[in-house]
């Protein structure tokens, strides 16, 4: 069976983690999600590994969604609810994987990959892209998704997107605020590497207590998430990296972290 999802490191310690099944748009089949979610858990368990990039080989697709086929094949319910759980895992891995997570939407986001975009930190889009859920449009709804776009999008813009099945542009998506950049196509490349280096050269360590506190806040009401972030900080201040940084910063030098 060929691999669905290509993983690599480069010398900057950025993970690249390539949908590539072009022979259905990188459909997020139960295959490819394995496959996926193996190598984030790779990627969580590699101390050189400083940031993941997902992208995709398609040039015009990131990904086109769920598996449709799967969705009216004959096999039965109880096998098909028991594969649900996937999408809930990823989402999870990737609040949860202490590193950040930039979506290089390449080409389409749609359906199930437009909320594994909103599941990431970081979205960088080529200007030919679009964005949106249209399962509507085939007799489905985007329900594992919705509460992604909820928490991302508008109530009347995310009931729109659902309801009516329409993609947008991604300079439309970048003034929805689920896109961080749009650049044009010939510089997407590059652009896409710049950002994940810049991450990469962060520290390690500040990054995963910043992630994890931002994990562990989202949801809470003031109160709680400001007694959480306090312990947060004060656990910064006990490492290392944050003395190295702010003593490079007056040094005018380049820190060096030892993620301690």
């Amino acid at each position: 069976m060929p691999e669905l999802v290509r993983y690599r490191i480069d010398e900057q310690g950025a993970a690249w983690v390539t949908l590539d099944d072009p022979r259905t748009r990188n459909a997020l089949s139960d295959e490819l999600l394995d496959e996926l979610l193996a190598a984030l858990e790779t990627a969580r368990a590699d101390d050189d590994v400083r940031v993941v990039v997902l992208e995709s080989s398609h040039e015009r697709i990131f990904s086109s969604g769920g598996n449709l086929k799967a969705f009216a094949d004959d096999r039965p319910p109880i096998v098909k609810y028991a594969g649900l759980d996937r999408f809930p895992r990823l989402f999870k891995l990737i609040a949860a994987l202490g590193k950040p997570v930039l979506c290089a939407a390449g080409g389409d986001v749609l359906a199930g990959a437009f909320g594994l975009a909103l599941a990431c930190d970081l979205v960088v889009a080529k200007e030919s892209a679009r964005f949106g859920c249209p399962e509507i449009n085939v007799g489905a709804f985007p329900f594992m998704i919705s509460a992604l776009i909820y928490r991302n999008v508008g109530r009347m813009k995310a009931n729109e997107l659902m309801m009516l099945g329409d993609t947008v542009s991604a300079a439309e998506a970048a003034d929805l605020g689920v896109v961080n950049k749009v650049v044009p196509d010939a510089e997407f490349d590059e652009t896409v590497q710049t950002w994940a280096h810049r991450v990469a050269g962060k520290s390690p360590l500040l990054m995963k207590l910043g992630k994890d506190a931002l994990d562990a806040t989202r949801d809470l009401d003031l109160g709680k998430a400001l007694d959480v972030l306090q312990a947060q900080l004060a656990l910064a201040f006990t490492t290392e990296d944050l003395v190295e940084g702010v003593r490079a910063f007056r040094e005018k030098r380049e820190p060096v972290w030892r993620q301690r």
